[in-house]
């Protein structure tokens, strides 16, 4: 992945999927930055959801880089995510079970199936065909595309900042990890 933010490029690892953590509220944002989280479906404060590094999301993530921090995510954080805090419609936690009717073993390998690409998406529609390989769905159905998180323990540092220059804002590479470690 590569962000531009100024004069500065940031190269990061062969990652292809990228958390985005909400950490503003919506005062004084303008119409098209609300609208921007909200088709991230970034609608509250410390949700999170996982997008993977098309340009057009890039462009997204650069228009709103004041609200939000992003990075990439590995595999044991994506499955300890969806276990603590993946939700299916009705407000029901995702379970081993739930995912095994599917035909995958755990949470865990359908999460590296995820990260590494396998799996293209995380939720199904919940009508009509949904891709298969072998007896696996790629994808989880009724899964909620967003994650409500706590407010990390330890606080963050500064809100007004970059990640860079000592903040939370912005881009942070795999230092996400640990923030959504922090928050659940």
């Amino acid at each position: 992945m590569q962000v531009q933010e100024g004069a500065q490029t940031i190269r990061s690892s062969p990652y292809s999927r990228i958390a985005v953590i909400r950490l503003r509220g919506l005062a004084d944002t303008s119409p098209d930055v609300e609208r921007t989280l909200d088709l991230l479906r970034l609608r509250r404060r410390y949700t999170c959801v996982v997008i993977d590094e098309r340009p057009a999301y890039l462009g997204m993530l650069r228009m709103v880089k004041d609200w939000v921090t992003w990075g990439e995510i590995d595999a044991d954080t994506l499955a300890e995510l969806l276990r603590k805090r993946g939700r299916l419609v009705g407000d029901k936690p995702l379970t081993d079970e739930w995912v095994r009717k599917y035909g995958w073993s755990s949470i865990e390998e359908f999460a590296l199936a995820y990260v590494l690409g396998e799996v293209e998406r995380l939720s199904c529609p919940e009508t009509g065909q949904w891709p298969r390989s072998g007896n696996k769905v790629l994808c989880i159905p009724k899964l909620k595309l967003f994650f409500r998180l706590h407010p990390p323990s330890g606080g963050l540092r500064n809100i007004k900042k970059g990640f860079n220059e000592g903040g939370d804002l912005g881009y942070r590479g795999i230092a996400i990890n640990e923030l959504i470690l922090k928050m659940l």
